[in-house]
């Protein structure tokens, strides 16, 4: 197991004032933005200052969540995640290594994105696999058609007991994407409903990676469409931002259509990979990480991690700082999967690493420090 910390890499002393002026920045750019009036502004005579309620803090919560595990079969993993600028945290995740019994060799991992609460990404993180295994489709046999089928049917019967609980206790806003991977001896199954993303690296390179649902996307417009509803500043009914996912029942309610014919679906896109001596990493994350990097910038700094860090948990937090460096807004959680061909430690990584953090120390050693408050990215 990865273990070790005395691999890690810390965040360079002039980063992490850079960061510091970032959150500075942003704090008070939403305290002079939220519908009332500006920071140092009063209210006119008689009149009342309306106080919306944002989604956003005026400072980011920066306590990160980390796990690490590994199953038998030699893969390690390790899951980082951040509440950030939201005011709350509404992403929620799943780790399990081992299935057990005749699954004793498969690995379930899942991501789950909330949207206007938390609560459907919980319910969903603590149901889904189990209405995937329910369907009997998954077995020792590992036909990928049967796999195939039975993750998406679980998909759908989880939307549906959500659905029951949601009639039962009277709410019907909340939603949540999921991207999740189901792991056997001999494939790689992902599934993905909405907007948060899977990708495999293999040889260095991004292998495969899967499509984000949005509205406007041919095809899921025309389904949105068909449904009774429209594409508006790229968004459901100028509303919603994701095309697919769990919950968000006040937009299933055409009728004489199927579940996956409405305006969100809850059908998730399979695809099965298989697998490959030369498989490196896989990552499972939330649109906090995929906004402000792609996936050929993410696949490079994780390689490049690997060959410095030995423990998973701090390339995962590594990651996270980067995203909240590069302007996202939103919770970050990502999940890192490391198969027995991913990158080692190297000793001529780390001395090359030393050196280039020397170079930087002394580059900005006695420069004044708002010269470097101009690279700071424009929100």
């Amino acid at each position: 197991m990865r273990t070790a910390r005395k691999g890690s890499v810390e965040m360079p002393a002039f980063m992490r004032q850079l960061v510091k002026e970032t959150e500075k920045r942003v704090s008070s750019f939403f305290k002079g933005g939220r519908g009332g009036a500006a920071e140092g502004e009063q209210p006119g005579e008689g009149e009342k200052e309306e106080v919306i309620p944002s989604p956003y803090l005026d400072r980011p919560v920066l306590d990160k969540l980390a796990e690490e595990g590994c199953a038998r079969w030699g893969l390690t993993y390790a899951l980082g995640s951040m509440q950030g600028w939201r005011a709350n945290m509404e992403d929620f995740h799943n780790c399990v290594p081992q299935l057990g019994g005749e699954l004793a060799d498969w690995s379930f991992f899942a991501v789950f994105d909330g949207h206007a609460g938390s609560t459907v990404a919980q319910y969903c993180s603590q149901h889904l696999l189990g209405h995937i295994l329910a369907t009997g489709g998954i077995g020792a046999e590992d036909d990928p058609e049967r796999v195939k089928g039975a993750i998406v049917e679980g998909f759908l019967q989880t939307d549906k007991h959500l659905h029951t609980v949601a009639r039962r206790e009277g709410w019907e806003r909340g939603g949540t994407t999921v991207v999740a991977t189901l792991i056997s001896p001999y494939y790689i199954y992902f599934a993905n409903c909405g907007d948060s993303r899977a990708m495999l690296c293999r040889s260095g390179q991004v292998c495969f990676s899967t499509e984000d649902h949005k509205p406007y996307c041919p095809l899921e417009k025309e389904r949105i469409e068909s449904a009774g509803g429209s594409v508006t500043i790229q968004r459901i009914n100028g509303s919603l931002a994701v095309s697919r996912g769990l919950g968000d029942f006040s937009y299933k309610g055409a009728e004489n259509r199927t579940p996956c014919q409405q305006m969100v679906s809850p059908e998730p896109e399979v695809c099965v990979v298989e697998r490959s001596p030369a498989d490196e990493f896989l990552v499972l994350a939330c649109d906090g990480v995929w906004d402000t990097i792609s996936n050929e910038e993410l696949c490079a700094f994780i390689h490049n991690r690997l060959r410095v860090c030995t423990d998973l948990r701090d390339v995962c937090t590594q990651v996270i700082d980067l995203c909240l460096y590069k302007g996202s807004l939103d919770n970050i959680s990502i999940i890192l999967l490391c198969f027995p061909g991913a990158p080692q430690l190297s000793t001529e990584a780390l001395h090359q690493e030393a050196e280039l953090e020397d170079l930087l120390e002394s580059k900005v050693a006695g420069v004044p420090l708002n010269i470097y408050l101009y690279t700071v990215p424009t929100w």
